[in-house]
């Protein structure tokens, strides 16, 4: 049967109840809003979102004369229903009152309270999206909860399907913000619910930009799994790898060219590449970085300077020989270019400068066989034992490409003998392996220990030399190593 109700709080500055009576049809339910007044200045009451005020609930069972009725004489329950003598009012003191709304919400995020916020949100009305409830100052749930670095709130309000595509005040998403501020577990938690990883077009930044700049590096591994393009660009047309590199996170930058990011791409704005701006900045380390990768050293800018005219219009020294004075005083050393050679250093080049292949002077000359180059570079101190990324010296590229007069020369000159490369070879199993005779007599004379030659040899170690030599990729006295290197 219909019964009516009416509901009065026992507090009535507070509280506002709409409607205060009415009548609930069989088997059905009824929703009534209940407002709370918070006086200018004042504080919600410290049991909030839960409520210590009593409410008193009355309700009698409809009269049956007019259970027939038309419904809309039931918009006004008489109070004398809940006064008769004659009929059976039940009072009831147990109603539970849990404050919803905005401002609930967020108060209740900036608490931290888990448990209080699934119970508003399950309580709140379904019509409404309160998981998408702001603060006063405009940012949403997910984004306070992310500002607190707490993943356990951002994983509860994910169960409620907030729009992930919200934007703060400051006009970012959520994963944005993540991104920026380096939350790996809430980022992750973000893209697992599919939040969008592309910059809005209206916008500066993107996640991608925001996690390489910031040297994120797990968080930027992340974006590039769920498909952040590592090329995109930001609103004044730089790509992560830019800004990676203008804020000197190398990190980053490796794992952007590991995923394909293009080494010579050109901002929108000056028309540079990464390496203008590292370069610019004097970052050494990543000025070989790049260089190693591919990286374009003669590209021009839109105002027609290269890498090296920004290191030398900043002062940057150190980054003269890899940019440009090494390139050329090894490809002088390359043709035998004596004179060339003493120019180039006479304006500024280092003796030990390597180009972009990691070899010096010597290196170049020795494997050539420039004789008259070895002895100047000799004399002007440079570093006989020196290098490259393989542990090659340049007694080993004399060995390797059968130059008996300037393996003499370096030896004379004291180049170590027993020096090995990462393989563990020296000069004198190169030379034994090619059949150099001439060349292991000088080494073997000058105190090349001869014992294991032959374990070696028929080790791995020693392989690539006959590999290279059966392919016939080289001629006997000329052997390359690496693609480029002549």
């Amino acid at each position: 049967m219909p019964v009516a109700f009416r509901l009065q709080p026992i507090n009535k500055l507070h509280y506002t109840v709409k409607p205060q009576s009415g009548i609930i049809s069989p088997l059905a339910t009824t929703t009534l809003e209940i407002i709370y007044y918070l006086p200018s200045g004042s504080i919600l009451p410290h049991s909030f979102p839960h409520s210590q005020h009593s409410f008193l609930l009355h309700s009698v069972i409809v009269p049956g004369a007019l259970i027939k009725g038309p419904s809309s004489m039931f918009d006004a329950v008489p109070s004398d229903w809940f006064t008769t003598k004659k009929k059976q009012v039940f009072i009831d003191s147990g109603i539970r009152i849990i404050f919803v709304g905005s401002q609930i919400l967020a108060q209740l995020v900036e608490h931290g309270s888990v448990d209080d916020i699934r119970e508003v949100l399950e309580r709140s009305d379904p019509s409404w999206k309160s998981v998408d409830s702001k603060n006063r100052n405009g940012e949403t749930l997910l984004h306070l909860a992310i500002s607190q670095e707490r993943p356990d709130l951002v994983q509860l309000l994910l169960e409620f399907k907030p729009n992930l595509e919200a934007r703060s005040c400051s006009g970012s998403t959520s994963l944005e913000v993540a991104s920026y501020s380096g939350e790996c577990l809430i980022a992750e938690l973000l893209l697992a619910h599919r939040a969008n990883t592309e910059r809005s077009e209206s916008f500066m930044f993107g996640p991608i930009h925001y996690a390489a700049r910031n040297g994120h590096r797990e968080i930027l591994r992340l974006l590039l799994l769920k498909g952040a393009k590592v090329d995109s660009l930001t609103k004044d047309g730089n790509t992560a790898l830019h800004l990676a590199v203008e804020e000197h996170r190398r990190d980053c930058a490796r794992l952007l060219l590991s995923n394909g990011a293009k080494i010579n791409i050109r901002n929108a704005g000056e028309g540079d590449t990464p390496l203008h701006i590292a370069a610019s900045t004097g970052d050494d380390n990543m000025v070989k970085l790049l260089l190693q990768k591919g990286a374009n050293k003669d590209v021009r800018n839109k105002q027609g300077k290269t890498a090296y005219d920004f290191a030398a219009e900043n002062g940057h020294v150190s980054l003269f020989d890899v940019l440009y004075l090494g390139d050329k005083l090894c490809t002088a050393a390359r043709k035998g270019e004596v004179r060339t050679i003493l120019k180039i250093l006479e304006s500024g080049a280092g003796i030990n400068g390597r180009d972009q292949n990691g070899w010096t002077a010597l290196h170049r000359a020795s494997f050539k066989g420039r004789i008259d180059v070895v002895r100047v570079l000799l004399e002007k101190g440079i570093d006989f034992d020196a290098k490259d990324e393989e542990g090659y010296t340049a007694l080993h590229c004399a060995s390797e490409s059968g130059h008996a007069d300037v393996t003499e020369l370096l030896v004379k000159k004291g180049a170590d003998v027993e020096a090995r490369t990462r393989k563990g070879v020296t000069a004198f199993q190169i030379a034994e392996s090619l059949h150099y005779v001439g060349i292991t007599r000088i080494l073997v004379n000058d105190g090349a220990d001869r014992e294991n030659v032959g374990n070696v040899l028929a080790s791995p170690v020693a392989s690539p030399f006959k590999k290279k030599m059966e392919a016939g990729s080289v001629n006997k006295n000329k052997m390359v190593r690496t693609r480029g290197l002549c």
